[in-house]
């Protein structure tokens, strides 16, 4: 895989696109699948974002004791899982046009600068709960506070299988 790949992740993604972050997590698949929803009615390519810092970064499957992977070993690696991880929902979805991005860097703050001038940013919701939400804060908080674009927060009402 070349480097030329993962140059210039972390552009804005285009006007008419929907950006949704992707962790790999049930509420991050949650969003993939509305926006993927939304995208069909809206006819608007989808951007699918995982980021990745060096606390969260896979080990290259070359990786040995004493070798650090380079940037683009790592970044293949995340492209890999993103690609395996959304691969059903996007098959269910012919029709939408999907580009995944992969970037080091805080969640929150790759989504924003991706999605700075697209349609729609969409986020899952695992949420906390309570007092504790409020304090330690989330990805979805701080892109609704300071994305450039509508936010949707997707999350799973308890007890059922409604989004919203």
């Amino acid at each position: 895989m070349s480097e030329d790949r993962f140059d210039d992740l972390d552009a804005p993604a285009s006007a008419d696109s929907i950006v949704v972050g992707h962790d790999g997590s049930t509420g991050a698949s949650e969003a993939l699948d509305l926006a993927l929803e939304l995208a069909e009615g809206l006819k608007a390519p989808v951007v699918i974002v995982r980021s990745w810092t060096i606390d969260t970064a896979p080990k290259a499957p070359e990786e040995e004791f004493g070798f650090v992977s380079s940037f683009a070993e790592i970044a293949r690696v995340v492209d890999d899982n993103v690609r395996a991880d959304t691969r059903a929902a996007i098959v269910a979805h012919p029709n939408i046009t999907v580009e995944f991005r992969v970037a080091l860097g805080q969640p929150a703050e790759v989504l924003i600068d991706i999605s700075a001038k697209a349609r729609m940013l969409v986020v899952g919701s695992r949420g906390r709960g309570g007092f504790r939400s409020l304090l330690l804060g989330s990805v979805g908080e701080q892109c609704v506070h300071h994305a450039l674009c509508p936010v949707l927060v997707v999350r799973r009402q308890r007890g059922s299988d409604a989004t919203a």
